[in-house]
């Protein structure tokens, strides 16, 4: 791939709403603990799901970023990506009050990634339809329920008529979004686009990684990449990177937070056509190997991972095998989702989120392994999907 500038930042996440606020949350990590896990849920129904353990953007409130009309029939999902993207457009200047003010409308786009999407409005209809009467459905709320729906509503909030797509491939869909995006910045479909995704808590998603029992324990002390495993807890967060050719950001004078400049996609299956969920170390060294060509760095030029690593164990395991064998024992390692839990679709997006603040000086942690060096050049952020697929991104400053 060619390098992209990163111009622009939007989040929407447990531990902060901008990137001013996400940045300041990692630099005082320590303190922060494990402050974005908590009971009292207003997401999560207390009849269904008692004292929870997940990490849900508290406090929700849209209306200081988009006004008080108009959301009443957008989901939780659509207003978290709206509001990250226009926190990113806003930050990298390519809007101001509104209003295109560097390209035209018809040359910024948007690609966007979710694992689930709006997955607690299908909820919602369903709940209706069954246990009330079809007739009473909402047709505005309807919309919804379709996968690419609450990028499309971004595209109408931010009046973004460059290509519109949205990657849906689980926990890989953030980083797998960039190559996407620097396709249409190559065949020159666009001048800049916002990339990321966004993950939504619900009922059905928690019950679902419950009954499959892969969830952490209230009560117990999180450590991922543990040989036993502590199991995973469920996040929400929605994160947009303004992304744009090197040359053209340099040219217009845009402040520039890092580069992208390398991306690694793998897939292995399983040894038996018996088994879909499995973790992959094969997939997870050749991923490392593929964005480093790309990016054209040695090995030895990684001074830290950014892992998806998330608290189950054999997938915790495999990556860290993957890291050590292609990276060796000595590099650094950080497990950001100790932090803002698992949020699938979302986390590739945080995970570079998080390497820009590093780079940018902001302290570095939870470190689960490795030394750290005095100053950051480049970080690997890993996504390591449950199908034996993994993608990857090289983050340099």
């Amino acid at each position: 791939m060619r390098p992209l500038a990163v111009t622009g930042i939007g989040v929407v996440s447990p531990i902060g709403l901008g990137f001013a606020a996400v940045r300041a949350a990692l630099d005082n990590h320590e303190a922060l603990g494990e402050g974005a896990f908590r009971s009292d849920s207003s997401v999560l129904s207390p009849e269904k799901i008692p004292e929870p353990l997940a990490a849900e953007v508290w406090n929700f409130d849209p209306t200081p970023f988009l006004g008080s009309k108009g959301l009443r029939n957008h989901d939780r999902l659509t207003l978290f990506l709206v509001i990250a993207a226009k926190q990113a457009l806003e930050d990298a200047g390519i809007k101001r009050d509104g209003a295109h003010v560097v390209f035209p409308a018809e040359r910024v786009g948007l690609c966007s990634a979710t694992a689930y999407g709006s997955l607690d409005s299908i909820d919602e209809l369903v709940s209706v339809a069954e246990l009330q009467d079809p007739r009473f459905v909402n047709p505005n709320r309807f919309p919804n329920t379709v996968i690419n729906s609450a990028a499309g509503y971004v595209s109408i909030w931010e009046d973004l008529r460059a290509p519109n797509v949205t990657v849906v491939d689980g926990n890989c869909g953030s980083l797998d979004a960039v190559l996407t995006t620097e396709t249409h910045l190559a065949n020159g479909r666009a001048d800049a686009f916002i990339v990321g995704g966004g993950e939504v808590l619900s009922d059905p998603l928690y019950l679902a990684f419950r009954k499959l029992r892969v969830l952490a324990d209230r009560g117990r002390r999180f450590r991922p990449g543990h040989a036993e495993g502590e199991g995973m807890r469920l996040g929400e967060a929605a994160a947009y990177l303004a992304v744009e050719r090197e040359d053209g950001a340099a040219q217009r004078g845009a402040r520039r937070y890092g580069g992208i400049i390398g991306f690694g996609n793998t897939f292995e299956p399983p040894e038996s056509e018996a088994v879909l969920v499995h973790a992959s170390q094969r997939s997870v060294e050749r991923c490392i190997a593929m964005a480093l060509r790309d990016a054209d760095v040695e090995p030895s030029a990684i001074d830290l991972v950014c892992a998806s690593i998330n608290g189950i164990a054999p997938f915790d395991r495999a990556e860290l095998a993957g890291i050590e064998a292609v990276l060796g024992k000595d590099v650094a390692v950080a497990v950001p989702k100790a932090l803002y839990g698992e949020t699938f679709g979302a986390s590739g997006a945080l995970g570079m989120v998080s390497a820009l603040a590093w780079l940018g000086g902001a302290r570095v942690g939870p470190v689960l392994r490795g030394t750290l060096p005095p100053q950051l050049k480049h970080v690997l952020v890993l996504s390591v999907g449950f199908y034996g697929n993994v993608s990857a991104v090289v983050v340099t400053a």
